[in-house]
């Protein structure tokens, strides 16, 4: 439900005098988190992600606690107060704030009226008795922008300028011819129903609020995959928002122990500490290089059947699992039998090492009927992988070299393409690179990241040969006429000197992504693939963004990989893998079919292909058929040189967005703000 907006921190200049420049910051009644990156103006690092909390209650009068690691001042009439971490105070109508002394100035201001505010930061009049009448109003927008939605994203015509001002026709008139020569099917997704046997060959789209029923056909919430007995939960992640993660799957709160890796810092993690269930442990992994994260987004659910594996895209925030566009993979796993364990797989060999790096604290569990195990990488080795439909292809940080080198970012990818024979339609067949935050890029890096992923042989044991990637980025205008408006843009955090390089123009393609019905759900999911026409040679579903901090640099001559951040993905590719059909949640008997990773062979052969594809699955018998739901269109649709700006969060926007806002405006990205 809307919380009650209490007031507004409003900017002041040196003089004392309202800065109309900075937006305000909307107060909501309970806690509001106000740190760096709140606003475009506040990006000191002096400042933290949450450099203090602001808890407003319906009497006007605020509660403020001191977050980070810096002293704030509250100006009170003639009283001037020095606040240091852990501090906190009470404040009141025309008091201000310095979030460092001397600095970033904000008065609290009160409403004199009764107003809420949305998830969106859309204030709308307190419906009571005597106010029927605007929350229905209210509700006939909402009514209005769903069926636009479905309009637009049918491919039609209608103008959006009953939601947005001066939306521009002749781009969507170009994707609509684009999507007739490609053979693009409007609404395909609501025909993707996959098999229970075939689920871990494919992976699905999140749930996003606000689409049309037909668009989330086959979608996933977060209680779809945190299902059943848990025994242990791993939950590795960047942003974690355990009011917003508890209540929106229950199930999580019944498991008895629960490991969180996350990669928050400053107050958040503090205030983490301070609200987290007594049985949970937090554990930031090891960052020893400097600009590194803990990026990776993945659980590890034990059952006393087996382990559940999932890899997918959303920080665990109210957004991510809401607003955009995301994706998930996951498959279920039996206990090895502990008198005959099988040998390893490539998939256990990877997941291992990778969890070797994160360095948790070890601690034991009592299985029902199976004893007693010390919680730490070498006990995901008590599962048994043989029939992983993926391989897995991580990041972790650090200087590499040797046969490490091969075992990480871009060079894993290089290593395991370079050992797969595809179809000869892929040779110099073009690749693209979606994701949501572009790094600081140049061309030499890359043409190394291309060689990597233009690795390959084909049939006749010819290299595929190189491939020309285009990145598929939102433009300015597809965030101002997204679901969230200008606030997706908050996701999509690249700098003006990231994006506009002079270089990456001949790279940029549309987000469109009709047979989605996704055009306005912004991309945070993180996709690359090798494609001709709707078919994929390989598709890569994974956390990491395009940058070298994630994918990795070739130094020393090339003797040497250095990677900043952890990362995790899943790469799909053309070869049969058995299904057992087990579940770690129901009471199914699996089969005992032990396949592990075939020889590229042509009776091994699958073909992958998107949602779009138009073939027959049954006219070659000897080639499975497995559809990916790709939430874009292929081919890429290239910007146009007059009409499309690609989206960089550090502009200043003044076109008004679907909310009537204008950029920068203030974000919301926890619970305790947004609901």
């Amino acid at each position: 439900m809307p919380r009650l907006l209490i007031g507004y921190l409003v900017p002041l200049n040196d003089k004392l005098e309202e800065d109309t420049s900075i937006p305000n910051i909307p107060l909501n009644q309970g806690p509001n988190y106000i740190g760096r990156h709140t606003t475009a103006s506040l990006s000191d690092k002096r400042l933290s992600r949450k450099h203090l909390t602001l808890t407003a209650s319906p009497d006007a009068s605020a509660v403020l606690a001191v977050e980070g690691t810096n002293p704030i001042v509250v100006k009170s009439e003639n009283t001037r107060k020095k606040l240091f971490p852990k501090d906190n105070a009470t404040i009141h109508h025309g008091d201000v704030i310095e979030l460092i002394p001397g600095h970033y100035l904000f008065k609290y201001k009160t409403l004199s009226g009764n107003e809420n505010v949305d998830a969106h930061g859309v204030h709308n009049h307190k419906r009571g008795s005597n106010d029927r009448g605007k929350g229905a109003e209210v509700e006939e927008l909402s009514r209005k922008r769903s069926r636009q939605l479905v309009l637009q994203e049918k491919g039609s015509n209608t103008s959006f300028k009953a939601e947005v001002e001066g939306s521009s026709l002749r781009a969507e008139n170009r994707g609509n011819l684009q999507s007739e020569r490609d053979g693009g099917q409007v609404e395909a997704i609501q025909h993707f129903r996959v098999p229970n046997d075939k689920i871990t060959q494919t992976f699905r789209l999140l749930n996003v609020q606000g689409l049309p029923q037909w668009a989330n056909t086959s979608c996933v919430s977060i209680g779809d995959v945190i299902q059943g007995d848990i025994v242990v939960a791993i939950l590795s992640n960047y942003m974690v928002d355990i009011d917003w993660l508890i209540p929106a799957c229950p199930k999580i709160a019944k498991v008895p122990h629960v490991l969180v890796i996350h990669g928050e810092g400053d107050g958040t993690l503090d205030y983490m500490k301070r609200k987290k269930p007594a049985n949970w442990i937090l554990h930031k992994p090891p960052l020893p290089i400097s600009f590194g994260t803990h990026h990776s987004k993945a659980m590890l659910l034990v059952y006393p059947r087996g382990v559940r594996i999932i890899v997918h895209t959303a920080n665990l925030i109210f957004v991510d699992w809401n607003n955009k566009s995301q994706g998930l993979w996951m498959q279920d796993f039996p206990w090895k039998d502990q008198n005959n364990p099988s040998k390893g797989c490539g998939f256990e060999n990877d997941l291992i090492d990778y969890l070797s790096a994160l360095k948790w604290p070890e601690f034991s569990v009592n299985f029902p009927n199976l004893g007693s195990f010390k919680i730490n990488p070498s006990f995901f080795k008590k599962f048994d992988y043989s029939n992983a439909a993926v391989r897995l292809i991580a990041s972790v940080p650090g200087y590499h070299t040797s046969t490490n080198m091969k075992k990480w970012g871009h060079m894993k990818l290089r290593t395991i393409l370079q050992e797969c024979t595809f179809d000869k339609e892929f040779q110099k067949s073009p690749l693209a690179y979606q994701f949501s935050s572009l790094g600081s890029l140049d061309e030499k890096w890359m043409a190394e990241l291309a060689s990597s992923m233009s690795s390959g042989l084909s049939d006749d044991r010819t290299p595929l040969g190189p491939g020309e990637p285009l990145i598929i980025w939102p433009t300015v205008e597809d965030v101002r006429c997204s679901l969230e408006g200008y606030a997706a843009g908050n996701a999509v955090p690249s700098p003006q000197k990231n994006v506009e390089k002079d270089f990456l123009r001949k790279y940029w393609a549309r987000w469109m992504a009709r047979h989605t019905g996704r055009c306005r759900a912004m991309p945070h999911i993180k996709t690359y693939t090798r494609y001709n026409g709707q078919k994929l040679a390989w598709f890569l579903l994974t956390s990491a963004n395009l940058s070298k901090a994630a994918w990795g640099a070739l130094q020393k001559n090339n003797s040497q990989l250095m990677i900043r951040s952890y990362e995790l993905g899943v790469l799909f590719l053309p070869f049969k893998t058995c299904s057992s059909g087990f579940s770690c949640t129901s009471n199914g008997v699996p089969s005992e079919d032990k396949c592990g990773w075939p020889e590229s062979s042509e009776a091994s052969r699958t073909t992958l292909v998107t949602l779009n594809w138009h073939g027959n699955r049954n006219s070659d018998s000897s080639s499975e058929v497995i559809k990916l739901p790709v939430p874009y269109e292929l081919p890429p649709q290239p910007y146009t040189t007059e009409a499309d700006v690609p989206w960089s969060w550090d502009r200043r926007y003044n076109k008004k967005d679907v909310y009537g806002q204008v950029w920068p405006r203030h974000v919301q990205l926890y619970a305790t703000q947004e609901s």
